[in-house]
């Protein structure tokens, strides 16, 4: 049975913080706190922690004065110890997280940044992954190589397919856009756009997603499949340089 109730919160622009309740111990945590009244006001003030996928303000923003307000402990990678405010707990690959009866695997994921991770709560088939996959896309490689972040995609999408993927940021409707632009004539996509556009008419979340549905959507989990390296003129090269060219294509896309 599931323990964690997931709640998401819309942030900043289009941010998403996740509130993270135990129903069995009524443990409180947020992963990814980028401003705080939003996060007090849903929780009524209290938090246990806060889990940090990586450094960046928005998903570190409001740690110190969410700490100030509730005393939370704060837990993020041990790679990036230095450029998390108020960090009191570090982790690494491999390590386990417990949120009351649940309990995370930390996953090193970097390519995004230098450091980032992902908390996988596999009881609760939940993927808490940051910045480094979304919905049909991924996230920039600001710190990390090709190599890196293909790496981690592929761990990622090696968990199991009824893995629910909270992601950060509600890219998904400008990430089919250009999924399409790589996939034409993949039916999964052309569905998966088109609930995608009612979601939104409705002013509803397009995430959490389904990692088995993200398997047959997401261009940057397809680098090595051959129909895509041949829409993307290397056929027959490495899978890490169809990435680096899908990449290369959706950093410049408009």
């Amino acid at each position: 049975m599931d323990m964690l109730v997931v709640e998401g919160i819309p942030l900043l622009t289009d941010n998403y913080g996740w509130i993270l309740t135990c129903s069995e111990t009524g443990t409180i945590a947020a992963v990814d706190a980028a401003e705080p009244k939003p996060i007090l006001d849903r929780t009524g003030g209290r938090l246990d922690f806060i889990l940090n996928t990586h450094h960046h303000n928005d998903h570190v923003g409001a740690n110190l004065a969410l700490k100030e307000a509730t005393g939370c402990t704060i837990i993020g990678p041990s790679y990036d110890a230095d450029r998390i405010p108020g960090i009191d707990v570090t982790v690494s690959d491999g390590e386990r997280v417990r949120i009351g009866s649940s309990e995370a695997q930390v996953i090193f994921t970097p390519g995004h940044t230098r450091g980032h991770i992902a908390f996988w709560f596999e009881g609760d088939a939940a993927l808490f992954c940051g910045d480094t996959l979304f919905s049909m896309g991924c996230g920039r490689l600001f710190e990390g190589t090709p190599e890196q972040m293909w790496t981690s995609l592929q761990r990622l999408r090696a968990l199991p397919p009824e893995t629910r993927v909270f992601c950060a940021h509600e890219y998904t409707a400008s990430n089919a856009r250009f999924a399409l632009s790589i996939d034409p004539n993949n039916a999964d996509l052309q569905a998966r756009s088109a609930e995608v556009d009612r979601l939104r008419s409705q002013g509803l979340p397009t995430v959490p997603s389904l990692l088995q549905q993200e398997v047959l959507v997401n261009p940057f989990l397809k680098a090595d499949n051959a129909a895509i390296a041949r829409q993307v003129d290397l056929a027959n090269r490495p899978p890490v340089e169809v990435f680096a060219e899908i990449r290369r294509r959706k950093d410049n896309y408009r």
